[in-house]
C-alpha cells in the first residue's frame, strides 16, 4: 500500500504557528529599531522587581510570617504574581490595550480583511520582548523561595504549577478582552480599560489577608467564587511552594477559565457585529 502524503493546510486555515513565528520576528526588529528604549525599558523593570524585594525584605524583618505565609512563601508568591504579569505584558496587554486605537482610526478595517481569525490577529500582533526578558528575574526569586522554605517541588506539582499559570492567564486575558471589545461601542473606552488593572491590584496580595470584617468576607468569597481573581495567584504559589490548598478552588479555576474564554469570545464577536467600520 503507498503512503499517502499529508495534504498542505487550506488557504483558508492559516498555519497558526507560522503567524505566530512572524510576529515574533516583527517585533524582534522593531525592538532592534529603538535599542535604547528596549534597554530602558528592561532597567525600569529591574528596579521595580528590586523595590518589591527590598520592601517585603524590610517587613519580613519586623514579622515572621504575613498571615500565615513565612518570608520563604511569600517570596514564592511575588514571584507567581510578576510571572503571571509580565505574560500578560509580553503577548496581551500591548495588542488589547491598542483595540480601542484600531477602532477609532479605522486600523480594525484592515484586520477583518485578513483570511486570519480576528480575535488572534488583535491578540497577538504586537509582542513585548522586554517582558519576556523580565520573566528571569521573577524565576531567580522563585528559586530564592525554595531555598528559603527548602521545599522541591516535585515534577507533579511544576506541571501542575505551569497548567494553573495558563488558566490564570486565560481568565486576565478573558477580562481584558471584554473591556477592550467596549471600544466599539464606547469609542474610547480608557477608564474601563484601567479599570481592569484595578481589578487584578487584588491578586497581589494572598487570599488570606481578605479576612477579619464583613468587607474582608464579602470581598473574599465575591473575588473567589464570582470573579476568581484572589485564585488567580494564591493558588498556583501554594502548590509551588509546598502550602495547603482547598483542591475544589482547582476546578473553580478551571470552571472560571473555560466560561471566561467562551464569553469573552461572544462578547468579541458580537462588537465585530456591531462594528461599522471608518468608512461608514
Amino acid at each position: 500500500m503507498m503512503e499517502q502524503t499529508p495534504s498542505p493546510p487550506r488557504p483558508d486555515q492559516p498555519d497558526y504557528l507560522r503567524v505566530l513565528r512572524t510576529f515574533l520576528v516583527n517585533s524582534l526588529v522593531r525592538e532592534m529599531q529603538f535599542r535604547g528604549n528596549f534597554v530602558i525599558e528592561l532597567l525600569t523593570h529591574a528596579f521595580w522587581f528590586t523595590m518589591q524585594v527590598v520592601l517585603f525584605r524590610v517587613i519580613f524583618g519586623n514579622v515572621s510570617t504575613v498571615n500565615g505565609w513565612s518570608r520563604g512563601e511569600y517570596f514564592g508568591f511575588m514571584a507567581t504574581a510578576m510571572i503571571l504579569n509580565a505574560l500578560m505584558e509580553a503577548f496581551f496587554v500591548p495588542n488589547l490595550a491598542n483595540l480601542s486605537e484600531l477602532v477609532r482610526t479605522g486600523g480594525l478595517d484592515f484586520a477583518l480583511l485578513k483570511p486570519i481569525d480576528t480575535q488572534f490577529l488583535v491578540s497577538f500582533e504586537k509582542l513585548d520582548l522586554g517582558a519576556f526578558v523580565q520573566l528571569l528575574l521573577p524565576s531567580g526569586l522563585l528559586a530564592y523561595s525554595f531555598a528559603q522554605t527548602g521545599h522541591l517541588p516535585s515534577l507533579g506539582d511544576a506541571a501542575l504549577y505551569l497548567g494553573l499559570l495558563l488558566l490564570s492567564v486565560a481568565i486576565y486575558y478573558s477580562l481584558m478582552l471584554v473591556f477592550a471589545s467596549t471600544s466599539v461601542w464606547l469609542g474610547r473606552n480608557q477608564g474601563l480599560y484601567e479599570f481592569w488593572f484595578y481589578i487584578t491590584i487584588f491578586a497581589r496580595y494572598p487570599r488570606d489577608i481578605y479576612r477579619g470584617s464583613w468587607a474582608a468576607d464579602a470581598l473574599r468569597f465575591g473575588f473567589s467564587f464570582v470573579l476568581p481573581i484572589l485564585l488567580v495567584v494564591t493558588v498556583p504559589a501554594q502548590v509551588i511552594v509546598g502550602r495547603i490548598f482547598q483542591p475544589g478552588f482547582l476546578a473553580v479555576l478551571v470552571v472560571a477559565a473555560g466560561i471566561s474564554l467562551v464569553l469573552s469570545r461572544w462578547v468579541f464577536h458580537r462588537a465585530l457585529r456591531a462594528y461599522g467600520s471608518a468608512s461608514s
